[in-house]
């Protein structure tokens, strides 16, 4: 009977242990995902807002859906594209996806 005793503590010295390791481990799982995940969206987001709030007229652009223009007017939510010669559409500046190099229109 006293070995059976013996075993029952035993377990219980063992679940104390688990769950330090446990909490090590998602202490560490939470690092990796911080660092794979969340920080480099965190830049990204960053240098898009910064792109955003650097839009000025001339700028060539790309947005999100695909259309290439060139900027020729700007406030504070909006921006409006010259997309031909009679065609301008105002688009939302969040909208912007890249700055194209400069002539980039003009040889499309």
């Amino acid at each position: 009977m006293d070995f059976f005793i013996q075993n029952a503590h035993a377990q219980g010295a063992n679940a104390e242990g688990g769950s330090t390791s446990f909490i090590i481990m998602m202490v560490l799982m939470f690092a990796a995902f911080y660092f794979l995940l969340i920080r480099p969206q965190q830049k990204k987001q960053k240098a898009h807002a910064e792109l955003v709030s650097g839009l000025q007229a001339g700028d060539e652009v790309l947005t999100a859906g695909g259309i290439l223009g060139k900027v020729s007017g700007v406030s504070d939510h909006y921006a409006i594209v010259k997309i031909s010669d009679n065609t301008e559409i105002k688009i939302q500046k969040s909208s912007v996806s890249v700055v194209v190099p400069k002539g980039t229109y003009d040889e499309a």
